[in-house]
């Protein structure tokens, strides 16, 4: 008979091994009903092998066999999942929990959909208190009601971690200490209690010895654990996605934890926009989590001094942090998805080691970071707006040179500015070292400016630009005097044939050829000369633009003598100034003697430019070509002038 009952529990051990492939846990659905007999699934060999989970299934065949080797049980067991439990069936489930005492194998319990009143789920977590579990998961409590004070003994447990998610309190009126005081005097090591809209918890009576509290998805606020002195033992604390609003406030709660060395703060409504309010963090707090928050710049003046990880992910920082405390001991900085316009300096942090600052508002980074920032190993600086300059590209050259630190290079590092860059990879950016070098293009266009510069003073002297300058000036002076002055005689008409410009080496053959031909000749030409014509009083420059205003045409007689007078360039210059400014065709040349062109100075540009351009009259040497000449000079003046009083032809002064 012994020999059977050994080959039958070998049978159904078998069957156990083979259903552990089927399910990771076990599950069992806790009603008013008997339990299924298990006892298919023990092995028919001799193996020894323990089984580590084990599926119990309610049925409702009441054929089935009741009896329950619980001893097997608890030997072969050590996670149990049981779900559906209400007021109902509590007793049973008690009464099946307590079968597991200290010593059994069951470490793992987790409850699944219960609902049930306060005092049954208190008698649930007593009994388990004293079992062998000592990791317990509650997880949707609903219809928790008649709430009261009740006596919890924490002593001789087993339990080490506590999580509960998801109660649901349907009494609308009750102590809340109630419910807070049996949690925060738990003997345990971790507690949960997360997505329950939670909106405080006590302060332990005594020392605790919890070491994790995860408060995660709750209505805590700034009035938690504060003045708390009995969490001097708590390592980890996680306070994410609550309604905290003050940082300083929770530097304190944490200042009396003596061995806090993890806060998540994350996802709340944290800010710190007063400089002048203190903080006091637990000394031993070395990483902390305030990314999603409302944070400012101020929040670099309220952080713990030996922090080693920082998350400041997703809040409103626009700059790095500038007078703040030294944080030696950070190595890795969190800024991403915030307001920054540049790297932050490691002025404050020399042993950082890794800085994220993805999706900022970073157009051109410093080139100066990786001087400041010696250590950093690693730089996330993904999916900014990057302004492909100069700047940029120096800080891509002082990137390379350090040994490629850029994370993610060069996918995710693309120009967004200019337009007509968006979307070229940074590394296929590259401008000229003049462009981008300041300093060689400072030197470069100084020296284009001296060049310039040089150029042009040397034409100005060449083409005796100042002299041209200032008979335009002289000339427009005279006008205006002259219009002011004598307004009437604007308005008179032409006095004079032609106006005779020549050199004084010359006068001989002006006075005894020029003149008497064309005075006393045929016809009656009336010429306006220097000698007899300008008005004592006026300026010679001022004479001159009278007469070549008043006179019909300018002869200008040409010889290298000519182009040696002062007075012939003057009167040349004028002249010309009519030609164009009157649209008139006034100047008649005559090349008196042959002028080389090495003899004609540089500023008689006008004079090359009129003897290349225009027809002028060559004086014949050959006496008998004289008569020719004078026909064409006089046909080349012909006009009728009125005569004018006291200036009649053939009158000589």
């Amino acid at each position: 008979m012994t020999e059977k009952m050994g080959s039958l529990g070998n049978f159904f051990l078998y069957k156990c091994l083979f259903a552990l492939t089927f399910w990771n846990h076990i599950s069992l659905s806790v009603e008013n009903e008997l339990f299924r007999s298990v006892s298919n699934y023990f092995p028919e060999d001799g193996s020894d092998k323990k089984v580590k989970s084990l599926p119990l299934l309610y049925t409702n065949n009441h054929q089935s066999k009741a009896n329950f080797d619980w001893v097997v049980i608890q030997n072969t067991t050590e996670s149990l999942s049981l779900s559906e439990i209400t007021n109902d069936n509590v007793k049973k489930l008690i009464a099946l929990l307590s079968n597991f005492r200290q010593g059994s194998r069951l470490q793992n319990l987790t409850l699944t959909n219960m609902s049930v009143d306060w005092d049954s789920l208190i008698k649930i977590f007593q009994t388990v208190w004293h079992s062998s579990i000592e990791y317990f998961n509650v997880n949707s409590v609903t219809q928790l009601s008649d709430i009261k004070g009740h006596y919890f003994d924490y002593s001789g447990t087993s339990m080490k971690a506590l999580t509960i998610k998801k109660i649901l309190i349907t009494d609308l009126y009750f102590m809340q200490d109630d419910v807070y005081k049996i949690f925060a005097d738990m003997n345990i090591a971790a507690l949960t209690i997360a997505e329950s809209e939670m909106i405080h918890m006590l302060c332990p009576s005594s020392v605790s010895p919890f070491r994790y509290l995860n408060f995660s998805k709750n209505d805590l606020t700034d009035l938690l654990f504060q003045k708390c002195d009995k969490l001097i033992k708590l390592e980890t604390l996680i306070l994410q996605k609550n309604k905290f609003e003050s940082l300083s406030k929770v530097s304190f709660m944490t200042s009396r934890m003596n061995l806090l060395k993890y806060l998540d703060m994350s996802n709340n409504l944290l800010s710190h926009d007063a400089p002048d309010v203190q903080c006091q963090w637990s000394e031993s707090l070395t990483e902390l989590d305030l990314s999603s928050n409302q944070l400012t710049d101020f929040v670099f003046e309220c952080l713990p001094v030996n922090i080693k990880k920082l998350d400041l992910q997703n809040n409103q920082i626009t700059s790095g942090p500038k007078g703040m405390a030294e944080l030696k001991s950070l190595k890795e900085l969190n800024l991403a998805s915030n307001r920054l316009a540049d790297l932050p300096g490691c002025g404050g942090f020399t042993s950082l080691e890794f800085l994220n600052i993805e999706m900022n508002l970073i157009l051109t980074p410093s080139a100066d970071f990786f001087q400041s920032c010696p250590r950093v190993r690693e730089l996330q600086a993904r999916n900014n707006p990057f302004k492909c300059s100069c700047e940029l590209q120096d800080f891509i050259r002082l990137e390379r040179q350090s040994g490629g630190k850029l994370f993610g290079w060069p996918l995710a590092y693309v120009c967004e500015y200019p337009e007509d860059l968006r979307g070229m990879q940074l590394k296929d950016f590259h401008l000229s070292e003049l462009a981008c070098n300041t300093t060689l293009l400072l030197v470069t266009a100084l020296l284009l400016t001296l060049v310039l510069v040089a150029v042009v003073a040397f034409l100005c002297i060449y083409l005796d630009v100042p002299w041209y300058v200032r008979m335009t000036w002289q000339w427009t002076q005279t006008k205006r005097r002259a219009w002011h002055n004598h307004p009437e005689e604007q308005e008179r008409a032409l006095q004079f044939h032609a106006f005779i410009s020549y050199s004084e080496l010359d006068s001989l053959w002006v006075k005894n050829e020029l003149i008497p031909n064309l005075e006393k000749g045929e016809g009656c030409v009336q010429l306006c000369q220097h000698e007899r014509n300008f008005v004592p009083g006026k300026s010679i420059v001022e004479n001159i633009i009278n007469c070549i205003d008043k006179s019909y045409k300018s002869i200008f007689v040409l010889s290298p003598n000519f182009v040696q007078s002062e007075w012939c360039h003057y009167e040349l210059y004028f002249a010309h100034h009519k030609l164009f400014s009157e649209n008139s065709n006034s100047l008649i040349l005559i090349l008196l003697e042959p002028i080389p062109p090495y003899i004609i100075p540089a500023r008689y540009h006008k004079l090359k430019a009129l003897m290349a351009k225009r027809t002028y009259l060559e004086w014949p040497k050959e006496r008998s070509k004289h008569a020719l000449f004078w026909a064409n000079l006089r046909a080349a003046i012909s006009i009728n002038l009125p005569m004018a009083d006291g200036n009649r032809c053939g009158e000589m002064d």
